[in-house]
């Protein structure tokens, strides 16, 4: 089954690719970039200060901390980016479980497609990577995770489901999505996008095509 392939505007920044161009922003945005193809420990400053044409002087002018303090700051604009392609998948399908999924699978599929398969995510390549970083680092990637899983967990509480089967529900799908990109980056092909949106809307709906998901006392009149 072929799934709708909806990318919000937003998603777009996410590939790293920077709009502004002062030196502070190209630094971060080259610097997500290349975290996100290559990952934290082959990414070296040189690098990231040649891609972004920085100075040095300037580079560490508004880095003082070098690659870590970069590096927070990449997170930190990933993060704020994911959380809001989400909200605004979660506003275009309000009380519908099912095409929330679907739009999610879509959109990251989409994103895939756009950067010819070379992007993965970069709290998921960091995670990858947790001997190399430091404390504040891996804070700023768990936290990355526990914050856009719950603006899944809130939809679908939403949607009806209990706050139990929300939050499992939006940690699985999660879960599948940061898998579906490994996989993707290897086959170079949305399919495994497709199959997991089939599989996931497959096991929320009951016998009868009426959805089958858990609802809380309020949605059932009570």
């Amino acid at each position: 089954m072929a799934i709708t392939i909806a990318v919000s505007s937003s998603a777009w920044y996410a590939f790293g690719m920077p709009r502004k161009t002062d030196a502070r922003d190209r630094a971060i945005a080259t610097a997500e970039r290349l975290f996100r193809i290559q990952g934290y420990t082959a990414t070296g400053l040189n690098q990231i200060i040649e891609e972004s044409g920085s100075p040095k002087g300037s580079f560490y002018f508004h880095f003082p901390r070098g690659k870590a303090q970069l590096a927070e700051e990449a997170i930190d604009h990933y993060v704020a980016t994911r959380m809001a392609v989400l909200r605004d998948i979660s506003a275009n399908t309000t009380g519908d479980a099912l095409r929330f999924v679907r739009q999610i699978f879509g959109t990251f599929a989409a994103e895939m497609v756009a950067s010819d398969f070379r992007y993965g995510c970069l709290m998921q390549n960091l995670a990858n990577e947790l001997p190399a970083l430091d404390a504040d680092l891996t804070k700023r990637v768990a936290r990355g995770f526990v914050d856009s899983t719950e603006i899944v967990a809130e939809h679908f509480r939403g949607c009806g489901f209990t706050s139990a089967r929300a939050s499992s529900a939006a940690a699985a799908l999660v879960a599948a999505v940061e898998g579906a990109r490994t996989i993707a980056r290897l086959e170079r092909t949305t399919a495994i996008f497709e199959a997991l949106a089939d599989v996931s809307v497959q096991g929320w709906a009951a016998p009868g095509g009426k959805p089958g998901i858990e609802v809380s006392s309020r949605r059932r009149g009570r």
